[in-house]
């Protein structure tokens, strides 16, 4: 957490500083674990002071902010509990990063990251590339088809849902969303990759679809901890949707059975025996 669904919140809530210029960058103080920051703050104050923001975009878990004049990026990676904000934080104890804007509208946007887990790092755009391309970082999760899925993993031996945890193979999807759309699509979070069928497959593409992008219009999860904002520091309301995450011992929303819990690769999973049968 924050997964695809939060982070392309927080990057649609940074959209008005398109057309911008940078007019400052400010490392803040905080007596919690420092975030790694590249290259360190001077260095670049340095290279993006001036500069005009000419898009936002994202990749997999990531906020990128690029720059006009000379192609940077800057890539904001919020792990676990980082925020990217254009309000005032939850809390100004844990503000990490502040990028101040010329001109009128949004004065300045924020990184807020309460465990410090999460990092601020500066590439060019032939570094960005190499970085983040396709032998680091899979397809992004919603441009994902049912061959995509099969031609990836059809050959792994992995539980399919520790498989789609893997960013190598397919860039967003999370530890909530991967429970939450392997309910939708039927499948048993333990069934093996190399034991889907083809309908399998096409059902999960359909569900990953489905999910992500409820998700996105309900401006992702907010949790029991209350740690996950979009942009304007508010709730989102995908939480009050989740139909197998978190609720082990209630009933299936589809069947009625109740929603069980094991754990896989040491992360907790979520689903309903009775919808998603294993054979």
């Amino acid at each position: 957490m924050p997964e695809l669904p939060e982070v392309e919140t927080m990057r649609r809530g940074l959209l008005p500083i398109v057309g911008r210029r940078v007019a400052d960058a400010q490392r803040l103080a905080c007596p919690r674990k420092p975030i790694a920051v590249a290259p360190r703050i001077d260095h670049l104050r340095r290279r993006i002071v001036g500069q005009q923001v000419a898009a936002i975009e994202r990749v997999g878990k990531r906020v990128v902010v690029v720059f006009d004049d000379s192609g940077d990026r800057l890539v904001i990676e919020p792990r676990m509990t980082g925020l990217v904000l254009v309000a005032d934080p939850p809390d100004p104890l844990y503000l990490r990063l502040r990028i101040d804007l010329a001109g009128r509208g949004i004065p300045s946007f924020y990184y807020w990251d309460r465990r410090g887990l999460g990092n601020v790092r500066l590439f060019s755009a032939e570094e960005f590339a190499t970085e983040f391309g396709p032998d680091r970082l899979g397809p992004d999760a919603l441009a994902m088809t049912a061959d995509e899925y099969r031609t990836r993993l059809r050959s792994s031996r992995r539980a399919v849902k520790v498989a789609l945890l893997d960013q190598r193979v397919v860039a967003g999807i999370g530890n909530l969303y991967a429970s939450e759309l392997l309910h939708v699509a039927a499948i048993h979070p333990a069934k093996r990759c190399d034991r889907l069928t083809r309908g399998d497959w096409q059902r999960l593409a359909e569900a990953s679809l489905a999910v992500l992008e409820e998700a996105i219009r309900y401006e992702g999860s907010t949790l029991g901890d209350g740690t996950y904002r979009n942009a304007l520091n508010k709730d989102g309301s995908y939480q009050n949707m989740h139909r197998v995450y978190a609720r082990q011992g209630t009933p299936c929303p589809r069947c009625g059975q109740v929603i069980e819990r094991i754990v896989q690769a040491q992360r907790a999973t979520f689903f309903c025996a009775g919808c998603q049968k294993k054979r």
